[in-house]
């Protein structure tokens, strides 16, 4: 069967080198006559796994040992918890940005557990910018924001100065472009939009900013000490996605790094988007400052194309092209490891529609 290209939001393409190591671990994991599977989470074999996939990621984000890294379970949605609950003082107040359905639904957790005050929002205008000109001060316990916006196809690109902590959502373009990480006190990301599937969360946090919040018999499993104490290894880890995520990150390491990853980035977005452009019969839906390089999202102008395209991308092998439900029209999703020769495909295709 021949591999589709696959421009899937997530969970995502990963690269083919990282399906085959997989898989072998599947069957035999270090040639030790177990599978990956089977092996106990405390084994020196997977303790090793964990040290260098948390390892890995302050090497790539040139970090050092003030940063923590954590592997957790509950995908970026129980951060939208987990954070005010570790960040938000008693009778504090946090700032957020709200630019799509996802920094939504962080505000409305965050509010569960204090005050929020939405400093910028692009709701009004159907997220179709990021919202600029607000300032966040030192009366806000953190400022938190979303970088990449995989719904609607918006981007930040560049983040404020603010007189308080920064926390940010990467989840859809983490790892895909480079960035001063040290600018950040706490980083989430869900593994499954481009650094490996389902199932494990990543966390990146200043250990500084923790324990201030006044907040007395803490949860256990929602507070980052407990997991930071423990090695990221306080109750079972997800085992098998912590893994692959690690194979993912060694394969982005191994070739050139997030300088590289951001210049084939950069590659396949104007490739996309020139075509876009310059075509009669498509635009996206977002302006044009604010493009992601992530997630294109587009639609047709004549809808009575849209059988004639849809029948066209699919003959040519594209998958995961759908855009999402609350939006419709079409989403292609550039993670890192996808292909340039996927995109020419699907710039082909569109080019070939009258």
């Amino acid at each position: 069967m021949s591999k589709k290209h696959n421009f899937s939001a997530g969970p995502c393409i990963l690269p083919q080198e990282v399906f085959e190591k997989s898989a072998q671990a599947i069957l035999d994991f270090n040639g030790i006559g177990l599978s990956l599977l089977e092996i106990s989470h405390r084994s020196k074999d997977f303790v090793a796994v964990m040290d260098e996939a948390r390892a890995i990621v302050k090497r790539l984000m040139n970090l050092g040992d003030d940063y923590e890294v954590l592997y957790l379970g509950g995908g970026a949605s129980l951060q939208f918890a987990m954070v005010p609950y570790n960040l938000l003082k008693v009778g504090g107040k946090a700032a957020y940005l709200d630019t799509g359905t996802w920094a939504a639904g962080a505000i409305k957790e965050a509010k569960k557990l204090g005050t929020v005050d939405v400093v910028g929002s692009s709701k009004e205008e159907n997220y179709s910018f990021i919202p600029k000109g607000y300032t966040v001060g030192s009366e806000y316990d953190y400022f938190h924001c979303t970088s990449n916006n995989t719904i609607y196809g918006t981007q930040m690109k560049s983040f404020p100065e603010v007189d308080t902590l920064m926390v940010c959502d990467m989840s859809s373009d983490i790892f895909s472009r480079q960035l001063d990480f040290s600018k950040f006190d706490l980083i989430y990301a869900g593994a499954q939009k481009n650094m490996g599937p389902a199932g494990v969360t990543l966390v990146v946090v200043k250990k500084e900013i923790l324990g201030k919040t006044g907040r007395e018999n803490m949860l256990s499993m929602l507070d980052y000490s407990q997991h930071i104490a423990k090695e990221s290894m306080y109750n079972t880890p997800p085992v098998f996605p912590v893994y692959a995520s690690l194979l993912t990150l060694q394969h982005l390491e191994n070739n050139g790094g997030i300088a590289a990853a951001e210049g084939r980035n950069e590659a396949k977005a104007k490739l996309l988007y020139d075509e876009i452009d310059s075509n009669p019969l498509f635009e996206t839906f977002c302006v044009k400052e604010d493009r992601s390089l992530m997630n294109v999202s587009f639609k047709l102008i004549d809808e009575s194309k849209k059988e004639e395209f849809d029948n066209a991308w699919k003959a040519a092998g594209i998958s995961g092209l759908n855009g999402h439900r609350s939006l419709g029209g079409y989403r292609a999703s550039l993670y890192n490891a996808l292909p340039i020769e996927s995109v020419q495909v699907l710039v082909d295709v569109m080019k070939s529609i009258k």
